[in-house]
């Protein structure tokens, strides 16, 4: 099961941040992240983290945002933060798991963040 939580309207140049909780079967876990989705685009990946802790940012966002996680035995949770937000970070943001050897992955219900100038 994944809960989103954060999102909504924030101006140009504030900062926002993300958080999907991961809970159930949580021990396979492996990939958690974010990719959004903007208007009239394909989904595409914004950050995402191993279980060990290796992260792997998107061009756009790296350097202004960052990824985290906090594993637990009951729950896997991964934040965002994303800095000098811009008026492209508008969109769908998903929160995307996908568990160890597997080569696909379980989508959340999506957040919508938009950014006002």
């Amino acid at each position: 099961r994944l809960v989103e939580s954060g999102g909504g309207v924030v101006q140009a140049g504030g900062s926002l941040t993300l958080s999907c909780e991961a809970s159930g079967d949580i021990f396979s876990l492996n990939i958690m992240g974010w990719h959004r989705q903007a208007p009239g685009k394909e989904r595409e990946l914004v950050a995402d983290m191993t279980k060990g802790g290796y992260a792997n940012y998107a061009d756009s966002v790296k350097g202004r945002s960052t990824i985290s996680r906090n594993n637990t035995d009951a729950k896997n949770t991964v934040y965002l933060q994303v800095n000098s937000l811009k008026l492209d970070d508008t969109g769908v943001y998903y929160c995307y798991v996908r568990r160890y050897g597997r080569s696909t992955g379980t989508w959340g219900q999506g957040t919508q963040v938009t950014v006002s100038s």
